[in-house]
This record gives structure tokens, sequence and C-alpha cells, in this order.
């Protein structure tokens, strides 16, 4: 029986880029500083023979993300813009209070979004941004009339 949702993990190229953009840009805070990953029983369980990676954990409320840098093996190469079609995680949602503010703050540190923030029916807004990495994240505002 699934009791909730947990984590996402999220393999990046750079772990500082990667802790200094979702800590300091989307304000979340570490909740695991940096450690080495490796080992036997993290080959079984990553099917990765000889895996060598770094992980950081950050969070804020109950959204929590890992972020892992690998080392071996190397990851392939992945487009930046890949469309949110192709198959695998097309995204994950991010909640905030105030995303119109959170929208241009982002945008002035040169964040990419595909659109401006949209408003849907029922009041909710929202648009899609990438991380340093092309990794696609949605900003959601929701109304309490439709969250409560």
């Amino acid at each position: 029986m699934i009791k909730g949702a947990h984590h996402v993990a999220i393999s990046v190229t750079s772990l500082e880029r990667s802790i200094r953009f979702y800590t300091e840009l989307l304000g979340m805070e570490i909740a695991a500083a940096t450690f080495p990953l490796n080992g036997p029983l993290l080959e079984e369980v990553m099917a990765l023979p000889d895996v060598q990676a770094r992980m950081c954990v950050v969070r804020q409320g109950s959204m929590m993300l890992e972020l892992f840098e690998f080392e071996h093996p190397r990851p392939a190469p992945k487009d930046a813009d890949y469309p949110v079609s192709d198959r695998g995680i097309t995204h994950f949602g991010i909640e905030v209070t105030d995303i119109d503010a959170t929208y241009e703050r982002l945008k002035a540190a040169n964040v990419k979004f595909h659109s401006p923030v949209r408003t849907f029916p029922r009041g909710v807004k929202a648009t899609y941004g990438r991380d340093p990495d092309g990794n696609v994240f949605e900003l959601l505002e929701i109304p309490q009339t439709v969250a409560g």
C-alpha cells in the first residue's frame, strides 16, 4: 500500500551548480550534505557496476529532491531542450505562494521558461521552467478555493 510520495531524484552534471540553483533560486534547504555513493549494495540497487557518484538532498516542506552527480558510469549526454513528450518523467511540480514574483525573480536570474505564467480554469496559475541541466519543473500557484 502506498503511503505517499517521498522524493524525486535527478542526475545532474554539476552537483554544486544544482545545489545553488535549488537552494538560492528556489529557496530549498540542504537536508543531507554532499556525500559519496558507491559500493556493492548501491551497484545492485541501481544496476550500475562500479558506480561512483556524489549525492545531496534538498527539501522544502514535503518536497524532497535527491541530486546525483555520477562519475562512473559517465552519463549519456541529454538534450537540454528535450521535449516534455519524451518518455520518462516529463516534469516535477513545485507549489509556490506568489508565482508571478517567483517567475520574475527566476527569469531575472536567466532561468529558461517555456512560457510566461498562465492562468488555467479555476484560477490555477502555472508555467514550466528548466534547471541548469534542462530538467523541467513546473511552478504552480493553487488558490485556496481549489486547494482546500
